[in-house]
């Protein structure tokens, strides 16, 4: 499958790419904005699937979604969030959306959501719809803050504190702080532990 994945968050973008390519043989192409989207499904060969971050530079919010549905010549077009609430999901889908996919998701889940709406299927899944927002982040994600859940991102993906500070744009000694905080909330003794247990919990 051949999957168009805009995104610009660095870190998030190459982590959901190496989920698509290791679990499911995908050819991932990235990019980190929609002008850039929008620009590679026009200028490119027809993608299989089309996942757009719903608050990346230039998406504008659900008018992103629908003009990359008009241009998309019939592949799927789906959005990925970290925050976007339940309602959005709603209307993503009631635009044409071929599905929601919450960052959260773990690798597999993600590579057969994939697949699922390749197959011309929507994916949401029913915690979101039925449930909001809350409900689709596990109790492990739920007790980190967000910059918590991108810095462990990073210990999963193996990068040094100086590698994700450069990617958040923090001080070296700021995410050291933040590796101090989700290991003590998720029991870890050290940050390659963490890594472990998160993968443990589906984080990734």
């Amino acid at each position: 499958m051949r999957i168009l994945l805009a995104d610009d968050h660095e870190m998030v973008r190459d982590t959901i790419a190496a989920y698509l390519r290791s679990e499911g043989n995908a050819e991932v192409v990235c990019v980190p904005d929609f002008v850039v989207a929008a620009k590679t499904i026009e200028a490119e060969r027809p993608f299989d699937l089309i996942l757009l971050d719903f608050t990346m530079p230039g998406m504008n919010g659900l008018e992103g979604l629908k003009r990359a549905i008009q241009i998309s010549r019939d592949a799927p077009v789906a959005l990925l969030s970290g925050t976007a609430p339940a309602r959005i999901a709603q209307e993503a889908v009631d635009l044409g959306a071929a599905g929601f996919i919450p960052k959260s998701l773990g690798a597999k889940s993600l590579v057969n959501a994939a697949r699922f709406m390749i197959m011309g299927e929507t994916f949401v899944p029913a915690s979101v719809l039925g449930e909001g927002e809350e409900e689709n982040e596990t109790e492990f994600v739920r007790q980190l803050s967000q910059r918590e859940r991108e810095v462990l991102l990073g210990l999963c993906l193996g990068k040094a504190n100086k590698e994700i500070a450069r990617e958040l744009e923090l001080q070296e000694v700021t995410v050291k702080l933040h590796v101090r905080t989700l290991c003590r909330k998720i029991g870890a003794k050290n940050r390659t532990q963490a890594a472990v247990i998160a993968k443990e919990a589906g984080f990734a």
